[in-house]
């Protein structure tokens, strides 16, 4: 049985990644803060809580990341810990550069310290693109980040491919472009836009409010995603992979799906707020998935309009079940 340790596991990406490789026979140790109240709420979704063994620990502290992999001796490690909301990133900028790229360089130098030959995932982001200078992006696309949580998650992509090239470290990076599910958190635009929808058809919301409706992103499933994580640490050889549908959408377009499956028109709802746009904005990111189909087997098999209606129908009984 190999062992593997997901950071970031109370996340969309972890409790999904968790129950994948579950089903492929992996004990999974699960890293997170510690807090006082400990949030499993994905895992519990999910109905995996039980079978998972979860430690705390400081990802911002290279000590705690020693004795973690010291006691674990993991094969594989899945670095997916990050200050993840890009709006946030502007309010906590120093907040999201110490964990989100300094917590990346403690897992790297945590594994060269106690076991060189421990497989490691880096979750880097589309956002890394930011100020686009081609107009599909892949593994060659030169970087531009337009926010502090996309030159953190650079600094972490990049030390990935330096601890590869400098220790001989079996380390991956996916650039993952946007990837949603009805376990997102509700501070991103597509779980803010199917949770308002389900309470605006019930009666309990009157409007939505959004910043630019017209910047346009490639959604995939997270389920197809965490399935490429898995797969680049049993390729060949270390690499990095763009992991996208080669899809674009505009979140104009993404209100539309939501709103008609629910039998509603979304310009009646839907209001423009200026304060929500963000600084320096990212108008529109889609990748290139042909070096992950042609190395890994890999394709998004999860389209955007089904899991649009997936994510309206949790949150339609998640919504009715809390008026209870």
């Amino acid at each position: 049985m190999k062992t593997a340790l997901i950071t970031g596991i109370t996340g969309q990406d972890g409790a999904y990644l968790a129950e994948y490789l579950l089903k492929n026979g992996y004990e999974v140790i699960g890293f997170m803060r510690r807090l006082s109240t400990i949030n499993v709420e994905r895992l519990d979704y999910l109905g995996i809580t039980d079978e998972i063994i979860l430690t705390d620990g400081d990802i911002t502290d290279l000590s705690s990341m020693v004795r973690i992999m010291d006691k674990y001796k993991p094969a594989e490690v899945y670095n997916l810990a990050a200050q993840s909301f890009v709006g946030t990133s502007w309010q906590q900028p120093i907040l999201t550069s110490n964990v989100t790229a300094i917590g990346a360089l403690n897992v790297l130098e945590a594994i060269r310290l106690v076991d060189p030959s421990i497989k490691f995932y880096q979750a880097s982001t589309s956002e890394m693109f930011g100020k686009i200078k081609e107009t599909i992006q892949c593994e060659t696309t030169p970087f531009h980040p337009r926010s502090p949580y996309g030159v953190s998650k650079l600094y972490a992509h990049w030390m990935t491919v330096n601890y590869r090239e400098s220790f001989n470290m079996f380390a991956c990076a996916g650039i993952l472009f946007n990837h949603e599910s009805p376990i997102r958190g509700l501070e991103f635009v597509t779980r803010k836009v199917t949770h308002s929808a389900a309470r605006i058809k019930l009666g309990l919301q009157d409007k939505l409010h959004l910043g630019n409706i017209d910047a346009k992103r490639d959604w995939g499933h997270a389920k197809d995603y965490v399935r490429a994580m898995h797969l680049m640490l049993q390729h060949d050889n270390p690499d990095d992979f763009v992991i996208a549908t080669g899809k674009t959408t505009s979140v104009r377009d993404m209100c539309k799906i939501a709103f008609d499956y629910l039998g509603l028109d979304y310009k009646n709802y839907v209001v423009i707020d200026k304060s929500l746009f963000r600084p320096a904005e990212v108008e529109i990111l889609i990748g290139n998935p042909v070096k992950a189909e042609k190395h890994l087997g890999w394709k998004a098999e999860v389209g955007l309009e089904e899991m649009i209606k997936e994510m309206v129908d949790a949150d339609m009984k998640r919504v009715n079940l809390n008026r209870r």
